[in-house]
């Protein structure tokens, strides 16, 4: 099975981007910036405000792999999927939330952070906000993201969907958990599609062999990060103001 790469979009401590914005997707050990609605879309968001900050990292690095793609804006819903890997899930969120429960008895028990107490809730806020019609699902893994793009590849061959969606989304770990547990947090989404037609103009070709092997441009992905920064590194510059064409 092959596809297209057709947008890449994330959120690291070194800041937030899509592809052809420019810039890099490089992730490090500094802190996440504190994302608010118009660092990420560009009409009011009520719903942002109140999520949680993995829903809101989540949500941020797919909006700017749709707009990288060219797919944020819609007028009619659409058969396009979303396989988010994560290690921690919404660790953090749970955390938060019980510690509010335990408050006078549950009396001061917040409902904001209950609402985002599964891992998976960011991708239904997504479907709203893009009309995104494919299945959804986030999964736990320690892969670098491999698991999700082999997942949104499997939809794509089958015929469940012609764009998905496939990322990584993870908080810091808490402070409990400092020492347990070893990653970048970070979101990071590819667009993926099997329209022949958006072959034209790419991030390269992304292919899943019967083994099970995921390739981009023929090389082995250690990682989706890894296949992040190759796919940016032969993106076309684009050409300067008034140059000739």
């Amino acid at each position: 099975m092959e596809a297209s790469i057709i947008g890449i979009g994330w959120v690291t401590g070194e800041g937030f981007g899509w592809g052809s914005q420019g810039g890099e997707c490089t992730f490090c050990e500094l802190p996440l910036p504190l994302l608010s609605r118009k660092d990420v879309f560009p009409e009011p968001n009520q719903r942002f405000g109140r999520m949680s900050d993995y829903a809101k990292l989540g949500l941020a690095a797919l909006a700017f792999a749709l707009r990288d793609a060219g797919l944020e804006a819609w007028s009619e819903k659409r058969p396009i999927g979303v396989v988010a890997a994560s290690q921690l899930g919404c660790l953090a969120t749970d955390l938060d939330y019980h510690q509010s429960v335990l408050l006078q008895g549950g009396g001061l028990a917040s409902p904001n952070l209950f609402a985002y107490t599964l891992a998976n809730c960011f991708l239904g806020d997504a479907a709203i906000q893009f009309g995104l019609t494919g299945s959804s699902v986030a999964i736990n893994e320690t892969r670098g993201g491999l698991e999700a793009l082999a997942l949104a590849m499997e939809d794509l061959a089958m015929g469940e969907a012609q764009t998905m969606l496939a990322g990584i989304c993870d908080l810091p770990a808490p402070q409990a958990f400092t020492g347990e547990i070893t990653l970048l947090p970070g979101a990071l989404f590819l667009v993926l599609s099997a329209d022949p037609a958006a072959a034209k103009k790419n991030y390269g070709t992304l292919t899943l062999t019967d083994d099970g092997l995921l390739l981009h441009n023929g090389s082995a992905a250690g990682s989706l990060i890894d296949l992040a920064r190759s796919a940016l590194a032969g993106r076309e510059t684009p050409p300067a103001a008034g140059a000739d064409s």
